[in-house]
């Protein structure tokens, strides 16, 4: 099977969208094989699957982590979901700049962005069910989030009064995190 990949604004933040064989049975899609992802400049190593389900208008995120560093593929196995990654690499050209995604059940989307990126999404069905492949094992020490609709950023969510977790609520501001000395485990390449 091959997988398509689609730039974005953002030169490290890939569209991927599988190849998917449908019949009077239903389908049939590989999701990750890894010499079709290094092959297209993916990591062919992912270390964690973290599954999350959500109702309409929750907004999570946006969620990052530096120790290990993380990225993360992120897909909608049921439903509908605004996907989003920030970039948060000091001295990147799209600093502070974003993607967003409409991944759904129907089309199989998947969003990828390496560490350095803040990532979050903001489910559009009665429910939705998000996966996200990581390339770094979860460590609550070394992981934060940058506050959902932070004026510099300007990310174009698609709800007005989300549902959001305590700790979403409370999130730093991108300038906050820049300013942080753990911001340099994300420095754009020169």
């Amino acid at each position: 099977m091959q997988i398509q990949v689609e730039k974005t604004s953002i030169n490290d933040v890939i569209v991927v969208v599988p190849e998917i064989y449908e019949d009077q049975r239903g389908f049939f899609t590989e999701v990750y094989r890894k010499d079709q992802f290094e092959k297209v400049g993916l990591p062919g190593n992912f270390v964690q699957l973290n599954h999350s389900g959500s109702v309409r208008g929750v907004v999570r995120g946006l969620h990052f982590q530096w120790d290990p560093p993380m990225g993360k593929l992120m897909r909608v196995t049921r439903g509908k979901a605004f996907l989003v990654a920030v970039d948060i690499r000091k001295g990147s050209p799209t600093l502070g700049k974003w993607v967003g995604i409409e991944a759904s059940e129907e089309n199989r989307k998947q969003l990828w962005a390496p560490a350095g990126f803040a990532r979050g999404f903001c489910v559009l069905s009665d429910f939705a069910e998000i996966h996200y492949l990581c390339t770094g094992v979860y460590n609550p020490q070394g992981e934060s989030g940058i506050l959902w609709n932070d004026p510099e950023i300007g990310i174009s969510w698609p709800v007005q009064n989300p549902i959001l977790s305590e700790k979403d609520q409370k999130a730093q501001t991108l300038k906050e995190w820049l300013a942080r000395n753990e911001s340099n485990f994300f420095v754009y390449p020169q």
